[in-house]
């Protein structure tokens, strides 16, 4: 699936079973909420503390997933092109940092 077929999929199961978009600052909440519940498994698994007793330790798939679909949603809602976005960013990221990690001593 392409980021632009993903963001087709998801306009139709919005206007289809999902009734209509939250508005963009509800969806900007739950982004939020949704990246959390990743940093919570991030912790866990790769960090200091531990899961809780019942805590699922196979979740983290499903909770990119989760922070995906939401700003996939804000995308659509503010009429961002994703694609095109993420090959700009790259671009941008190619030219400013061509040598930039190259020459860090901490990478090394």
């Amino acid at each position: 699936m392409t980021i632009a077929e993903a963001q087709k999929d998801v306009d139709e199961w919005i206007k289809t079973i999902g009734v209509k978009y939250f508005s963009e600052l509800t969806n900007m909440a739950i982004l939020t909420e949704e990246v959390g519940e990743l940093a919570r498994i991030m912790a866990r698994k790769y960090g200091d503390q531990s899961f809780k007793a019942g805590e699922k330790e196979d979740s983290m798939a499903d909770e990119m997933a989760d922070v995906l679909w939401v700003l996939i949603c804000l995308a659509n809602q503010t009429g961002v092109n994703l694609t095109a976005a993420l090959q700009k960013n790259i671009e941008k990221k190619t030219n400013r940092d061509a040598l930039r990690h190259q020459q860090n001593a901490k990478l090394k």
